[in-house]
């Protein structure tokens, strides 16, 4: 059960529903832990801002779900891995990865990036770091611009789980691929 109370858009004050309204508008998200940071219309306009920073480029969408789904097993985070495995489905990620990374497992992806993306997203959040080799292979495969952006997106993905998990904010009871406790 959600720790906090979900507001109705009649609930919000001026400012919390001038930011949800634009949210709503553009096709942003303003579920899971946006429930939370809509209390706060300037993190909730900040959290969207680099959602979309980081949603455009340089990393591929896959690229960025398989980093998203590596970050919401880490955390445990029930409503993120359900959005992100919806995300992931779209995207084209076959069910047997997201399998995998639920399981704990390392996934088969033949793609030298989307490895990357995995090996680096899941060495950050075990170690707070990146061994030289990782960081130079990483480097090697994606360029230092991209590199960038997938250590921003572990980052910045942490945050929605952090926010998600504190508030217990859960999936839809028809969750098809809940997370493995």
């Amino acid at each position: 059960m959600t720790r906090i109370k979900i507001l109705d858009r009649s609930e919000m004050d001026a400012e919390q529903g001038r930011v949800h309204d634009e949210a709503k508008t553009s096709g942003s998200p303003v579920g899971g832990p946006y429930y939370a940071y809509i209390r706060l219309p300037k993190l909730f306009e900040a959290a969207q801002r680099l959602r979309a920073a980081l949603a455009k480029e340089p990393l591929s969408r896959r690229e960025q779900q398989i980093i998203n789904l590596v970050v919401a097993r880490h955390w445990n985070a029930r409503y993120p891995w359900f959005a992100q495995v919806r995300g992931s489905l779209t995207a084209g990620i076959s069910q047997s990865v997201i399998d995998a990374i639920n399981a704990g497992t390392t996934p088969d992806l033949p793609d030298a990036r989307e490895k990357a993306c995995f090996t680096v997203a899941g060495e950050l959040l075990a170690n707070k770091m990146l061994a030289d080799k990782t960081y130079a292979a990483a480097e090697k495969i994606m360029g230092e611009k991209d590199l960038i952006a997938l250590v921003a997106t572990t980052g910045n993905f942490s945050t929605t789980c952090l926010v998600a998990s504190a508030f217990e904010v859960d999936p839809p009871a028809d969750n098809p691929t809940p997370l493995k406790e």
